[in-house]
């Protein structure tokens, strides 16, 4: 029997929602929801050690909470107890490179909960699959989404996922603002809007074919009552399409925006225009499911000697 590794390596790739539509509110308080999933190579880093004392969760990053609020630190401890292991969490460091902003609706926390759940599994000796979907499903709604990318369509809160056909190949251009949107606050603008009866038009955006699917339209519901209160992210959304995007939206509650480009020079075209408006934007591209499975994948590596 091979040894557990010492030292885990993994990458959490962000998502932007190609679709996303609110069909109503849940028995439980949340959300109906139909959104379409598409991972990106935008990825954090989480590095994964066994070494003797409590757990213990290290991120650079200003704003990053290293206790048990986070979602990795939620991961561990379900799966810690999923394996039939007594007390807190324990002999393990993570270690946080992260890299896609927060509250921009691009599913950093999420990704970074399933590639922990993919990483301690690795090293604390591994649950069955169906377990670590078990644990997902309770952690969040994006989480179960995570441990398989490519594109897929989410249902319910957005914890039942359904392959589809991997969207073809597109650079996309990432945008944020310099301030973000919680997800409470964006379903409660919906809420109070929808109540108020304040309706937009939808413009259904011609995604780039061929791409037997059309379940994905680049409507967000989501983004007018955030743009009502942040006319900002219209004004990018904007930006984007002048720039040659074939299709541009915001992504989950904001107040990321990004848009789809046929070529990563054309892409690169793009940051002109954005960069004089003074905020920050990136060049990724999409993720197929395979190469997505092949990216994330947690890999063992040497621990250097004397620590990690």
């Amino acid at each position: 029997m091979t040894a557990a590794p010492a030292r885990i390596v993994s990458r959490a790739h962000a998502k932007v929602n190609l679709d996303l539509r609110v069909l109503g509110t849940r028995p439980d308080g949340y959300h109906e929801l139909r959104t379409v999933f598409q991972t990106i190579e935008l990825h954090d880093t989480l590095t994964f050690v066994r070494r003797p004392g409590p757990f213990a969760l290290e991120c650079a990053t200003p704003g990053v909470p290293v206790d048990s609020s986070n979602l990795i630190w939620k991961a561990a401890a379900r799966l810690w107890t999923a394996l039939g292991r007594a007390d807190a969490p324990a002999d393990t460091q993570v270690v946080l490179e992260k890299i896609i902003p927060m509250q921009a609706g691009l599913g950093g926390g999420s990704a970074d909960a399933a590639a922990a759940l993919l990483g301690l599994d690795r090293l604390w000796g591994g649950a069955v699959p169906g377990v670590l979907r078990e644990i997902a499903s309770e952690l969040g709604a994006d989480v179960s989404f995570f441990l398989s990318g490519g594109t897929a369509l989410g249902l319910g809160r957005g914890e039942e996922i359904y392959p589809l056909v991997d969207l073809p190949p597109h650079a996309v251009v990432v945008v944020q603002p310099p301030f973000g949107v919680s997800t409470v606050e964006a379903y409660r603008w919906y809420d109070e809007d929808h109540a108020a009866g304040l309706k937009d038009p939808r413009e259904l955006q011609q995604l780039p074919v061929p791409w037997p699917t059309r379940a994905a339209q680049m409507v967000n519901d989501l983004e007018p009552p955030v743009v009502r209160r942040h006319p900002e992210i219209g004004a990018l959304r904007t930006t984007l399409r002048e720039a040659g995007a074939v299709a541009a939206t915001m992504t989950g509650s904001g107040s990321a925006v990004f848009g789809l480009f046929r070529s990563r020079n054309a892409a690169n075209r793009a940051l002109a225009p954005l960069s004089r408006s003074g905020v920050r934007a990136v060049v990724t591209r999409t993720l197929s499911r395979a190469e997505y499975e092949r990216r994330s994948r947690p890999v063992a590596r040497r621990t250097a000697a004397g620590g990690a």
